[in-house]
């Protein structure tokens, strides 16, 4: 019984450093996951962050960009989505700002970008508009602005991943 359990302990040893070896290095994790502090956002104001490489827009939307992505028609959509189940607490959008026609960076980020006709995000390479919810509103971009997994770790502390 000693025998079979010092043999398993001696096996566990050296399997082990190969096992590990597939785990993520430290630097990869740290890039999965990003944390964000909005305190310092204005309503009305959005920021991008990079995670995994790609801009990320968080956009802390005034009330009237609020009651406005949610009195859409759901079904005049074409990729039909509530603003409830695209933004967790209302004031704050997340996104991957990523143009889900060909990959552009929409523009809508900045004071004095054209945001399009839905006060969103416009992608000018072809023409796709999106609305404060990042919602596909015109153009050939097929999909909505991807949602990134994340968590409100605080009111003002979110992160991303």
């Amino acid at each position: 019984m000693a025998a079979g359990a010092m043999a398993a302990v001696g096996t566990g040893s050296v399997v082990w450093p190969f096992v590990h070896q597939m785990n993520p290095a430290a630097d990869t994790l740290a890039l999965s996951t990003t944390e964000v502090d909005l305190s310092a956002v204005e309503v009305g104001q959005s920021v991008t962050v990079m995670w995994r490489g790609k801009p990320v827009f968080i956009r802390h939307r005034t009330e009237k960009e609020i009651q406005d992505s949610k009195d859409v028609d759901v079904a005049s959509l074409r990729d039909k989505q509530t603003d409830a189940d695209r933004a967790k607490i209302p004031e704050w959008l997340i996104v991957i700002g990523v143009c889900t026609h060909l990959g552009c960076v929409p523009l809508g980020q900045k004071q004095g970008d054209e945001r399009g006709e839905y006060d969103g995000w416009f992608c000018p390479c072809h023409g796709s508009v999106y609305d404060a919810s990042g919602r596909i509103r015109k153009g050939p971009a097929p999909t909505n602005l991807e949602i990134p997994t994340y968590t409100f770790l605080s009111d003002t502390l979110v992160r991303i991943g």
